[in-house]
């Protein structure tokens, strides 16, 4: 088997224990997902949202798994990119960072239009792009997300959050009848619920990246990973139990700010607006994040000459990749401008789990002496992500396949240019 690829570039420095990488986790699962999908699923799930969450948080485990042991292996950033690459071959680390970047490029799109849809429902669109164009300067400036700033967005949404699941619970208006299972939640709903949710879960991809910045990785990532993914489990059933106690699946589903309205309809007005407030912090968190994240993998993909090279472009006063940024950022504008946030997370869950389907692939190659997980994880994952990624709502599945294609297609026309060139 193909031995992690040498380089001679500089490699980052190792600070971060399991704290750290938890806490980055946390920012990264927490501030993406709670306020965005949970009324999307609920529609498509109605009284099944609970089992969809149970679902979604399976197939998340087994891929979280799976990342971990691989990211214990391959220590270099990238994640699947260079998983997939270096267990399966140079096609399916591709067709990993394209799935990567076409899925986490809508998830910029959906937490935009989580920010307008917070911070001023009647113009969310509008928001969206703004804060969109805003964090592409911020991100073109070099500024990044510290350590500390991390930890207080955490701080912030998980104590909005609280007060939620206590005002919620405790309101008169809390019916726990409404948790009850009945005939609307059907075995097709559910799964497409659980794709949905599972945005929601994708975070923890962050920490498998962070492979060259963790200090002991084989101990460090797989531990970290499932105690992130344990956690935000915890935090959503407590916040889903307690929104549909008091909304209910339909009222649920039908809600663009759901959690501000159940503060409203558990007669808790006063925590709407600390509500509105704390999830366009957290989306702004993790929009600036996800540019960033996605920027950078563009820029790997353009080095490999999987895209266009001059994206590989680094500027020279603020050594970041310029060209690779603006075009992240000028596509989210676009989808931004004129797709809503159900199409945004159906988009971006179809690519993540295709992502994660070719992590839990290259996890299935793995030898015991390489610390190879229990074979019924890899293979739930890959069986879950891909039952999960088909089963999404039919337009994201038929838009996600056709950009998918044209990636697919991209790649064979440069093997082939390539090939004739070299004959």
């Amino acid at each position: 088997m193909n031995q992690p690829a040498q380089t001679a570039s500089p490699q980052l420095q190792r600070r971060l224990g399991v704290g750290d990488a938890v806490l980055i986790g946390l920012g990264s699962m927490i501030g993406a997902g709670i306020f965005a999908a949970l009324a999307p699923a609920a529609r498509t799930a109605g009284s099944g949202l609970l089992v969809a969450l149970v679902v979604a948080a399976i197939v998340a485990y087994c891929n979280a798994t799976s990342s971990a042991r691989l990211a214990a292996r391959y220590p270099a950033s990238g994640g699947t990119y260079v998983y997939g690459r270096e267990r399966l071959g140079d096609f399916w680390g591709y067709l990993a960072g394209w799935a990567f970047v076409i899925g986490k490029t809508a998830s910029c799109a959906a937490m935009a239009l989580t920010v307008g849809s917070y911070a001023w429902p009647g113009h969310a669109h509008a928001v969206a792009v703004a804060a969109v164009v805003a964090l592409t300067a911020v991100n073109y400036a070099g500024v990044q997300k510290s350590a500390w700033l991390t930890r207080a967005v955490v701080a912030v949404v998980l104590a909005v959050l609280a007060a939620v699941v206590v005002a919620g619970l405790t309101s008169s208006t809390a019916d726990a009848s409404r948790l009850t299972i009945d005939s609307d939640a059907t075995v097709t709903g559910v799964l497409q619920a659980a794709g949905l949710l599972f945005f929601a879960f994708a975070g923890y991809a962050r920490i498998a990246t962070l492979g060259e910045e963790v200090r002991d990785p084989a101990r460090t990532i797989p531990r970290a990973i499932p105690l992130a993914l344990g956690l935000t489990l915890v935090v959503y059933a407590a916040v889903a139990i307690a929104v549909l106690t008091v909304l209910g699946p339909r009222g649920l589903g039908e809600s663009a700010a759901p959690l501000s309205d159940a503060m409203r309809a558990a007669g808790a007005d006063w925590l709407a607006p600390v509500v509105r407030a704390g999830a366009a912090v957290a989306a702004l968190g993790s929009l600036l994040a996800l540019i960033l994240g996605v920027s950078r993998t563009t820029l790997a993909m353009a080095r490999d000459r999987h895209l266009p090279h001059a994206l590989a472009a680094v500027h020279p006063r603020f050594k970041v990749p310029h060209r690779a940024e603006l075009l992240v950022g000028a596509v989210v504008v676009m989808l931004a401008a004129t797709t809503d946030v159900r199409g945004a997370i159906g988009f971006s869950s179809f690519g993540v789990l295709l992502y994660y389907a070719v992590a839990n692939a290259s996890a299935w190659t793995l030898t015991p002496d390489e610390n190879r997980p229990p074979r019924i994880v890899p293979a739930l994952g890959l069986a879950g992500c891909l039952v999960l990624a088909f089963t999404l709502p039919a337009a994201s599945v038929i838009w996600g396949s056709t950009v998918l294609a044209v990636g697919i297609a991209a790649y064979g026309i440069r093997r082939a240019i390539t090939a004739r060139r070299a004959s």
